[in-house]
């Protein structure tokens, strides 16, 4: 299944790309989605301890495994001012 994946803020300028869509075996975790989106995109992977992850408009963990037609969003910590 291919899963859409958004990027945003400094991981968006990092990846040089807004967007990216990841081919995943059926049964599949957000885990798996990140290690093969670290793969394309290695300058990702040193934010991986900080990074949140939403399935449409719900944060998810990693184990979330995701569904066809679900909007992945990969984004920096939420800050305010």
């Amino acid at each position: 299944m291919t899963v859409h994946v958004r990027l945003f803020s400094h991981l968006r300028d990092l990846a040089g790309a807004s967007t990216a869509d990841v081919e995943l075996a059926e049964g599949s975790t957000v885990s798996d989605l990140l290690e093969q989106l670290y793969h394309r995109l290695p300058a990702l992977r040193p934010h991986d301890k900080t990074i949140l992850v939403a399935a449409g408009v719900e944060f998810v963990d990693r184990n979330y495994k995701p569904q066809v037609g679900d909007e992945i969003s990969i984004m920096p910590p939420v800050q305010g001012g």
